[in-house]
């Protein structure tokens, strides 16, 4: 039987002051105790809230996969110091320690994207060495992180994942490059007489968006997962991503009454406080 739920998150970057961190801290390599800002324990209770409440009723207490799409870790990455450790044996115990409890949920039915090699390692290989603990399923070449997934959901439904994605300076044009790809996938697989994708998800900017055009059957949706890491000091440099409030959140994707259905939860923070 194939599955009629998945469920998509991304951009954890653990390991970063504002990225995941549970409410009884990470451990030290070297004896010592990490505790999580009050920000992360915000960010903790969103987790929590994802994982408790909004998978059970998006999924209908069904069976359903996980797809982690990249930047599980935060690595240490553009000479920054925001990380909680420099060690990246630190960073993927900790990130073992976020998803291990998903296991169960998923009934160990867990597949791992690669992201931005400059979070991951080169070629990806912290994510392949945190998807080798945590067991994830492996592609063909026996990467337990692959680069892209091809997933078939129940329906016949063809789901394509990969992480990154163009980015833009202005909201005005945040669907350019996602309703590029989309198109392209269709192009693409028509040069060479393949099937096309029903939904591309990609992931890399941290903000939900959706997309969609009609085909000859139904329609091809493509969809941005949001992220869980609070603003960087990188991203207060950026057009666009320096005005905004940081989004968090993922995705559930699911078949019924033969329709393909994306349920999104999406939570932001206030703006920082007036002065007067």
């Amino acid at each position: 039987m194939k599955l009629t739920n998945l469920v998509v998150v991304s951009d954890t970057h653990v390991g970063c002051r504002m990225g995941l961190c549970p409410p009884e801290g990470f451990s030290l390599d070297d004896g010592g105790t990490y505790l999580p800002s009050e920000f992360q324990l915000k960010l903790w209770t969103m987790w929590t809230e994802f994982w408790t409440e909004f998978v059970p009723e998006a999924t209908r207490k069904e069976p359903f996969g996980l797809v982690i799409n990249g930047d599980a870790v935060d690595g240490t990455h553009h000479r920054s110091v925001t990380q909680l450790s420099h060690n990246l044996e630190d960073q993927r115990r900790w990130a073992e320690q976020v998803f291990r409890p998903l296991l169960p949920l998923c009934e160990k039915r867990l597949y791992m994207v690669r992201g931005t090699e400059v979070h991951v390692g080169q070629s990806g290989q912290d994510e392949e060495a945190l998807a080798r603990k945590l067991g994830a399923i492996p592609n063909d070449e026996g990467q337990h992180a692959r680069w892209e997934l091809w997933f078939r959901m129940a329906g016949d439904r063809l789901i394509h994942f990969l992480h990154h994605i163009g980015t833009t300076g202005s909201v005005a044009y945040e669907a350019t490059a996602v309703h590029k790809e989309l198109s392209e996938s269709y192009v693409e697989a028509a040069r060479w007489g393949e099937e096309p994708p029903d939904m591309i998800v990609r992931s890399h900017r941290h903000r939900y968006l959706r997309t969609e055009i009609p085909t000859y059957k139904r329609q091809g949706i493509a969809v941005v997962t949001p992220g869980w890491q609070g603003k960087t000091p990188f991203v207060y440099r950026i057009p666009g991503g320096r005005l905004q409030t940081p989004q968090f959140g993922g995705i559930v994707i699911r078949v019924a009454d033969d329709e393909l259905f994306v349920r999104p939860r999406v939570w932001t923070v206030s703006r920082p406080r007036e002065e007067a």
